[in-house]
């Protein structure tokens, strides 16, 4: 009964979509204040019945009903509850019911706390809102219907992808949705907007609100998928570059050069143009990595969906949505009049740097990703773009950004002196030549080229506490005074030093991991010995243990360091027998900001056992990094000029009557 009343939410939920999207629209266009006004009423009643549909499909994951084919394909009757919960998205019907009760929260939200916007720029958006509600309910129920029923249920379910029970998928999926359906928003304004053909500076200030949040919650999300795939796995590693990676990426990208665009437009009424166009770029990335990853176009222990009619579906999901936005912005984008003028050497000037190498960047990861998929379908020949093409073209973009990223926030608006920046960036410049003196003498030789690039990880951290110690006069007026300035820091410009650190810090994990970790592989019986830097690992014993539902082969190690024992750490490989699969679950000992990484392989007959252990110098300064650039963006949001948006001008009041003596 309970998939059957998630089922019939599911019809109700796209028959109110339909009326978000016609209703709003119509009234708009018309200038009906009553028909407008049904917007925020009807998304709040799509959020509840979409609500209730997921509700239903998290009750029969939990009861383990397998009368429900979703949940005997990915569910079992012994999983602990918290993987029940969590496979209720760990496929791909079920993630798709996540992405629709993400955009009708979405949705929602803009309905309560859209109060100050004005009527018809919030039925519109709604309006956007509710047609992209229609085409994924659509596509769930024709497609992807997750309540469908089998006559003959069977006693067990088939489990879910053991690499998918781990604490970390309870945590990346909402968060990655939460990104990447939020900045849906941001192109609901953008195509409002063109269709009133009314953009200006308050706009911008509506919009980054929400493209903030939405770039929080997708660099949480990349954070936790990184860091997921890192230990999960077993491949040691961080970053790959898989299609699905690269996925998220360009979003995240495209909405970062949104943020920065926006500032701009709101500042100085100017780049209307791009901004739209990136507002209309993030979301089709978005859509373009949702197509990605159901299609069923990509081999990826990412991807879900092998169904090509779903593929299909998705497709003319993109066509309508991607097509209908640029062409609407093509009809609409010589309307847009714009404005203010600036120097090349200004802080605008350097928000469209950062803009146009964001961009670049983009491109070069959306044509390694598509091309070759491209050339497959039309050529029928295959090819890899692997790290190389992108750690050279990728990599060669974003080094003069980050380079430049210390110098933006320092610029005054509209003309800029470059040459007193660089004077007041003298003490970061060298704190980053000592690093690189430090790091080249410590690293005892080979290339400087990761030296450099720690000294600029550290004139990129150096260069946020500058901007910060600059608005509070450190070095100009008393210690008291500098303290109650720096406490008067707007929230928003403390933020903006605070994520601008992050990449600092992000820089430095990255380059530390990628240039000296040290590995070894090995062979080895109870009680042997092998050495990584300047630790060893002896193989202390191996045993059985069980699970929930799985059995486990245990690898415990003891660690000396110098001679001194520095802890244990273990690694397993476990057994799922309902899905005939095992994991790799890596053995991970922390040391300050590095990590020993272990993972075993096969046991052989005779008792040998293949190890692959992996020194990882400041590692973990990746992840604290996207963190810290998170906590920056949160703070900015918190900043209460930005998170009431643009109020509307208050209305004059008539002066009373002064009564007659």
């Amino acid at each position: 009964m309970i998939a059957e009343l998630g089922h019939y939410a599911l019809v109700l939920a796209l028959a109110l979509s339909l009326v978000q999207m016609v209703v709003p629209a119509w009234g708009a266009a018309k200038q009906d204040p009553v028909l407008m006004g049904v917007a925020g009423p009807v998304a709040l009643a799509l959020l509840l019945f979409v609500s209730a549909a997921f509700a239903a499909l998290v009750a029969v994951y939990v009861t383990s009903d397998f009368s429900v084919a979703n949940v005997v394909e990915n569910s079992h009757s012994q999983m602990p509850l918290v993987y029940k919960i969590t496979s209720t998205w760990g496929n791909h019907e079920g993630s798709m019911m996540l992405w629709v009760l993400v955009l009708a929260v979405f949705g929602a939200l803009v309905a309560v706390f859209g109060t100050n916007l004005p009527d018809r720029l919030k039925a519109n958006a709604l309006a956007v809102q509710g047609a992209i509600a229609t085409a994924f309910l659509a596509f769930i129920l024709l497609t992807s219907n997750p309540f469908l029923r089998i006559l003959q249920p069977p006693a067990e379910g088939r489990s879910l992808n053991p690499v998918l029970q781990d604490p970390g998928l309870a945590i990346h999926p909402p968060l990655l949705y939460l990104g990447y359906v939020g900045l849906s928003i941001a192109f609901s304004f953008a195509m409002a907007a063109l269709i009133e053909g009314r953009i200006d500076a308050a706009w911008a200030r509506w919009v980054r609100p929400w493209t903030l949040a939405a770039w929080v919650f997708l660099t949480l999300g990349i954070a936790m998928g990184s860091y997921w795939a890192y230990y999960e796995l077993g491949w040691g590693g961080w970053w790959f570059w898989d299609p699905v990676e690269n996925a998220s990426l360009m979003p995240w990208l495209a909405a970062t050069a949104l943020l920065h665009s926006a500032v701009v437009m709101e500042k100085r009424d100017a780049l209307k143009i791009w901004t739209v166009l990136l507002a209309i770029l993030a979301f089709s990335l978005s859509l373009i990595g949702t197509f990605l990853v159901r299609s069923g176009v990509l081999t990826s222990v990412h991807a879900f969906a092998t169904d090509p009619a779903r593929g299909v579906f998705i497709l003319g999901i993109l066509t309508v949505f991607i097509g209908g936005s640029l062409l609407l912005f093509a009809l609409r984008a010589g309307e847009l009049r714009q404005g203010g003028l600036f120097a090349p050497v200004s802080r605008e000037g350097a928000l469209v740097m950062n803009n146009l190498f964001l961009t670049a960047a983009t491109a070069s990861v959306f044509v390694g990703t598509l091309y070759p998929l491209a050339l497959e379908a039309f050529t029928d020949s295959k090819i890899t773009v692997g790290p190389p093409f992108f750690n050279l073209t990728f990599g060669g973009l974003m080094l003069p950004l980050v380079f430049a990223i210390p110098f933006g926030p320092l610029l005054a608006w509209k003309r800029g002196d470059l040459l007193g920046v660089a004077q007041r960036l003298t003490l970061a410049a060298g704190l980053a030549v000592v690093a690189i003196v430090v790091t080249a003498a410590a690293a005892g030789g080979g290339p400087i080229t990761p030296a450099i690039l720690i000294g600029l990880g550290v004139f990129i951290i150096a260069g946020a506490l500058t901007e910060l110690a600059e608005r509070a006069g450190v070095g100009r007026v008393p210690a008291r005074v500098a303290w109650a300035r720096f406490r008067g820091v707007p929230l928003s410009a403390l933020g903006t030093a605070v994520a601008h650190l992050g990449v600092g810090v992000c820089l430095i994990g990255i380059v530390s991991e990628s240039a000296w970790s040290l590995e070894r592989i090995a062979s080895m019986k109870v009680g042997d010995t092998v050495t990584i830097g300047t630790r060893s690992l002896t193989l202390d014993r191996l045993e059985n243990r069980s699970g929930p539902n799985y059995a486990a082969r245990v690898a415990v190690f003891d660690i000396r360091s110098g001679g001194t024992p520095a802890g244990t750490v273990e690694t397993s490989r476990r057994s799922f027998e309902a899905r005939a699969m095992a994991t790799t679950e890596s053995g991970i000992r922390t040391y300050g900001f590095s990590q020993l990484y272990v993972s075993m392989g096969e046991e052989t007959p005779d008792g040998h056992l293949s190890i692959r252990a992996t020194w990882k110098p400041l590692v973990t300064l990746i992840w604290l990094g996207a963190v810290v650039m998170a906590l920056g963006g949160g703070l900015s949001l918190a900043d209460r000029r930005l998170r009431v948006g643009a109020p509307r001008p208050a209305r004059r009041r008539t002066p009373a009557a002064v009564p007659a003596e």
